[in-house]
């Protein structure tokens, strides 16, 4: 058969034709990302790649070039000969590691697309690694940056990776694809632990760990060794712990293995081959990764599970997604010495998922589905197609868990025809969340001042002008963050997003649909903040989603034409409610503020039951500058004399628990509520709920048989629905049954359609 038609053959089986830029190849050279290259290569027929030489064993596809210990000059040189000698045989590049590839990436002539595999941050890793000055690492950093906004798609092995990539190098979220990595299940897998413990010399009943790492400061075994310095004296006999690599921290770390707390619990093992490291896994009862910094996903902990042998993790880059989908509990703080030390005794004492379950964890995690999911990608980039999902960018001020971010959180991973990324003004629990539900996210820091402003000081004269000026340099920055990611829509999800987002999006000529989660009238907002509220949503909105008919009724008749209803979604995971003896337990779950009622709960309260066994819980925690609200609430318990049946719970993030302590959950908010989440939340936990009779609470419960409704800002009312269930089980089991049977309309699943339908609706009124 003529050469051409094997040629052809190949492609019609295989698709297109990678040229993968690598670094070096393994085992000629050690490291997570060389290992990763050659599984991912192998796996790949007909695939060609250029690596730095050695590669010993490397068959005729790879072209090895040059050596590592060569100037960086003649690497470079031999290396772009070797691609451009190649680029006629492949389709598109693939890219491992930026020094390499940017010479074909920046210097000549592109053909076909390039897709970058981001292994970690070169320049940051390179300080770590102390191998490099600020101004090298600037260099660096620069270059780095430059070849990865080239590649038109990139992959990377966590979702904490993307978010590096999205949020410090500036890439666009919509082609980073965060795939795991593969693991050689064959290679790696369970074996005979006596037999490995006793070809290693290691005791048959003593505790053994493992630590498998490059031997430099971020992998954090120093850490480890005083951890494992703290437990050792109360393991038994012969307890061992592994350590296993080489680089320049190894004569150090013989140090602190010789001190005299160590003396004979920490073994050195050097550089081994992978049936060395296979016996060391299989020996091991637990392996351990105490990176300190810099961690995309930890290779080793899969390798670790395919012997059944869990991974202890710190918290640092994509090792959470390594090992929580296992046990949460795995997962421990960096560089805390303690917090280590207690998840190894609890592993000495067996506290470790069991070796079959770890083993079935790795099996989830195959090379020949990641393979196929590159070559899907490959066809399409050499196609010149997109993902067909739509390209929606999410804004919000805030990262707390508060009503409307938690609402968002549902609702994102049930919109099937959308790609969401999400922009944040601050860091915290919520970013986290996102990344932990495989939702691209960013944070672009927004000024406290802007950030944190009460709604009623929206009016002139009320604060000085540092929030505006800060709002107005964060909606430029903001307007040009658009224009690079090109969304096809921004969707605002709070009052303050909103009208940043609305005129950054306007600024950017990107299609608006404004969140209303609020009420725009003036029991609700001062009157400056209503008029202008109104007149930015009339110029600026496309389309308006309302969380109720009552939130919907306080725009005018001529904004409400674009608007539509979509109540907040409850994704329910409550506890059983059981039976339980004892005084009825009345709560209240939520936001601490003068507006939401937490004062007349107490009085009614205290109304109701006043030298009852009944008892009052606030769960919740002020925001926005309204710390003295809380004081005046337990000072408030004293004078009615009712504050040792009151408890303050403080913010609590296990919702589902709390409910479920609950007899009664109360909802008073004494301004009428825009939706009333956690009355939705009671009701999926099957908890009796009260609330008052306005606002959204009102257009969710059925009054006596979903729920009671009371007065709203009535205490005598409040005061007689609480007596009303005091003394009467059945009914509280009745109306939590009822509640639990409505909450199932609110699921995310249902209402995720109703978003993508207003979507669509306003793209083609474009």
């Amino acid at each position: 058969m003529p050469a051409h038609a094997v040629r052809y053959f190949w492609r019609m089986d295989a698709g297109p034709r990678p040229l993968m830029l690598g670094m070096g190849w393994f085992p000629s050279t050690l490291g997570g990302l060389d290992r990763y290259y050659r599984a991912l290569f192998e796996q790949l027929p007909g695939a060609r790649a250029v690596v730095i030489g050695p590669a010993e064993d490397a068959p005729a596809g790879v072209c090895a070039v040059s050596s590592a210990g060569a100037p960086l000059p003649v690497r470079l040189w031999a290396y772009g000969r070797a691609v451009r000698a190649l680029r006629g045989e492949t389709d598109l590049l693939d890219a491992h590691f930026a020094l390499y590839a940017a010479g074909p990436l920046l210097l000549h002539r592109r053909r076909g697309p390039t897709v970058f595999h981001f292994h970690g941050p070169w320049a940051q890793e390179s300080v770590a690694a102390e191998r490099t000055s600020g101004a090298g690492r600037l260099l660096r950093r620069m270059l780095e940056r430059r070849v990865l906004r080239a590649a038109d798609a990139h992959v990377v092995l966590s979702a904490a990776f993307r978010r590096v990539l999205v949020e410090d190098y500036g890439i666009a979220p919509w082609e980073v694809h965060v795939w795991p990595p593969g693991v050689a299940l064959d290679r790696f897998s369970p074996g005979d632990r006596g037999a490995a413990r006793a070809e290693l010399g290691l005791a048959e009943d003593a505790f053994t760990a493992v630590c498998v790492r490059r031997l430099v400061p971020r992998m954090g075994i120093e850490v480890l060794l005083e951890a494992w310095a703290e437990i050792l004296p109360a393991l038994p006999a012969g307890s061992t712990l592994l350590i296993v690599g080489e680089g320049p921290l190894a004569p150090r770390l013989a140090e602190l293995a010789s001190a005299e707390a160590l003396a004979g619990g920490v073994r050195l093992l050097g550089r081994v081959s992978d049936e060395q490291l296979t016996r060391a896994y299989r020996a091991a009862d637990v392996a351990v990764v105490p990176t300190l910094a810099i961690e995309g996903f930890g290779l080793v902990v899969l390798e670790a599970a395919a012997c059944g042998t869990p991974s202890v993790v710190t918290d640092v880059g994509g090792l959470r997604e390594a090992a929580a989908p296992l046990d949460r509990s795995l997962v421990v703080p960096p560089a805390d010495p303690p917090a280590l030390a207690a998840r190894l005794r609890a592993a000495s004492n067996g506290e470790l998922p069991s070796r079959a379950a770890t083993r079935e964890h790795a099996e989830r995690h195959s090379w020949e589905t990641l393979a196929e999911r590159h070559r899907t990608l490959y066809a399409r980039l050499t196609r010149g197609g997109r993902e067909e999902r739509l390209r929606v960018v999410y804004l919000d001020h805030v990262a707390r868990l508060s009503g409307g971010e938690i609402a968002l959180l549902r609702l994102l991973p049930f919109l099937a025809g959308v790609q969401p990324h999400v922009i944040l003004g601050e860091d915290g629990p919520l970013a986290a969340r996102l990344q932990q539900e495989g939702i691209s996210v960013e944070v672009l820091p927004f000024a406290e001042s802007a950030r944190e402003l009460r709604r009623d000081a929206v009016r002139p004269g009320a604060a000085s002008p540092a929030p505006l000026l800060h709002t107005a340099g964060y909606t430029a920055r903001l307007a040009r963050r658009l224009r690079r990611l090109r969304p096809d829509l921004v969707h605002t999800n709070s009052l303050k997003s909103g009208v940043y987002g609305g005129l950054a999006a306007k600024a950017a000529r990107v299609p608006l649909v404004w969140h209303l989660r609020d009420r725009i009238a003036r029991d609700y907002l001062p009157a400056p903040a209503v008029i202008g509220v109104r007149s930015l949503i009339g110029a600026l909105a496309d389309g308006v989603i309302a969380n109720s008919e009552a939130t919907l009724a306080t725009l005018p008749a001529r904004l409400r034409a674009r608007g539509v209803v979509i109540p907040d979604s409850v994704d329910a995971t409550p506890l059983p409610r059981e039976a339980r003896p004892g005084p009825v337990v009345y709560g209240m779950l939520g936001r601490i503020a003068p507006w939401k009622g937490q004062d007349l709960f107490l009085r009614a309260f205290a109304r109701a039951f006043p030298d009852g066994p009944e008892l009052a819980v606030i769960v919740g925690e002020p925001m926005f500058g309204e710390q003295d609200f809380e004081g005046a609430l337990r000072a408030l318990a004293e004078e009615l004399g009712i504050s040792g049946r009151v408890e303050f719970r403080g913010f609590r993030e296990d919702v589902w628990a709390q409910l479920a302590s609950f007899d009664v959950l109360v909802h008073a908010s004494v301004i009428p509520e825009p939706f009333g989440q956690v009355v939705i939340e009671g009701m999926a936990a099957g908890t009796a709920v009260i609330a008052p009779d306005e606002g959204g609470p009102a257009e969710v419960i059925a009054d006596g048989e979903t729920g009671l409704l009371f007065k709203a800002r009535e205490e005598t009312s409040l005061a007689a629905a609480m007596r009303a269930l005091a003394g009467d089980p059945g009914a509280r089991e009745r109306l939590g049954a009822a509640a639990l049977q409505t909450a199932a309309e609110y699921h995310p699943r249902r209402l995720g359609p109703r978003f993508e339908e207003l979507y669509a609706s306003v793209l083609a009124r474009r």
